[in-house]
């Protein structure tokens, strides 16, 4: 198991992106919204991580195979596509059921992105014929670019690495890319390898709090340069596992790539999540008539958070009805929503959108 020593470098890194997870912690997106962002983010992961490997297809091409009705056939190129996609969402109940990392999850994570491929690819990889050697082949010399440790081996590694995730004190971005590290050195699969790595890495991301709301994709960043991601796993170290890759000298190479991925991932998702924030609040702002943006604005500077149709009726001397009608549409919109007693709405609340939003609307329409 590699030994992360935490650089001056690193920390800086790391102090970064947790800036950035706060700042996201403070933008509120209405619910709709945040599914959009996060249905979008797992389409362009499915897509950059099988670029990564050669995928062919192009970002609309793979948006569209996920998209397409599930009884069609699909290409090859189009399933792999489809298969990430689907283990982000296998990953993303996993999450909903906080189910803790396992060898287990590492091997039904692994069936899913080769669903489809022969049986032998599924599956921790098993002996070599005689006189073969499993490796990972450079495609243009044939010469070999890694050998990994021998399948008797894997699955001790493997409980090794499980052990490691459920008992360090190691911080949750180092753990990640630990195990992003370990699952492709150990190669125990035939294919899929890089795909399940990335997935599993991820879970751990989101597991402990930094996977930023998946409202972005990681994978993007490894994407934009897979030469230097390559490079950053391999180390400078021997094609051989057990010269040097089973416990690398200098893991901070890796790490610190990592993590500079991360940090422009989480800055990125601030980014996102900013911009729909504002355009969600023009977007809502504008389905209201003169009317219902000054009962908008008479709830906010009365500070009134929780309050009935009844009372609010008396301050504004207008009928019961007309502020029933108001606080439905400011609930259709995302600023108030109704609690709900006995099946019957019984009282209304600012919702944490408005709250968040207060002084941007007061300036848009508090005049």
């Amino acid at each position: 198991m590699i030994k992360v020593t935490l650089t001056n470098d690193i920390l800086k890194k790391m102090a970064l992106i947790d800036e950035n997870r706060f700042s996201l912690s403070t933008i509120e997106l209405p619910v709709m919204t945040k599914n959009r962002l996060r249905k979008n983010s797992k389409k362009k992961s499915s897509y950059a991580s099988n670029k990564i490997e050669g995928n062919p297809l192009t970002e609309q091409q793979a948006s569209e195979a996920i998209e397409r009705d599930e009884h069609k056939h699909f290409l090859k190129p189009e399933q792999e596509i489809r298969n990430y996609f689907l283990a982000l969402n296998l990953l993303e109940e996993k999450l909903k059921r906080k189910e803790v990392f396992s060898k287990e999850m590492i091997l039904e994570v692994q069936a899913l992105v080769e669903k489809g491929a022969s049986k032998e690819k599924i599956g921790l990889r098993g002996p070599m014929p005689p006189g073969m050697l499993f490796a990972v082949y450079d495609s243009v010399t044939g010469e070999p670019d890694y050998i990994p440790p021998e399948y008797c081996d894997i699955p001790e590694l493997l409980d090794e690495l499980v052990n490691y995730v459920n008992t360090t004190d190691d911080h949750p971005l180092i753990m990640a890319a630990v195990v992003h590290y370990q699952l492709v050195t150990i190669h125990p699969f035939e294919d899929g390898n890089g795909r399940t790595a990335r997935l599993l890495s991820g879970y751990i991301l989101d597991f402990y709090g930094y996977g930023f709301s998946g409202l972005g994709s990681l994978e993007e960043y490894f994407a934009y340069d897979p030469e230097e991601y390559y490079a950053s796993l391999q180390m400078g170290l021997p094609a051989l596992y057990y010269s040097g890759r089973e416990n690398p000298p200098h893991p901070e190479i890796w790490v610190n790539y990592f993590l500079r991925m991360m940090e422009l991932y989480s800055k990125k998702v601030c980014d996102i999540a900013g911009g729909a924030q504002a355009d969600d609040l023009d977007g809502s702002l504008s389905y209201l008539n003169t009317k219902e943006k000054e009962f908008l604005v008479f709830l906010l500077k009365k500070r009134l958070l929780e309050f009935t149709p009844i009372e609010v009726s008396k301050m504004l001397e207008v009928t019961n009805k007309t502020v029933i009608n108001r606080c439905a549409k400011l609930a259709n919109n995302g600023f108030l929503v109704p609690n709900i007693v006995s099946q019957r709405i019984r009282s209304y609340s600012l919702s944490e959108f408005a709250k968040r939003n207060e002084k941007q609307i007061l300036a848009k329409i508090g005049r």
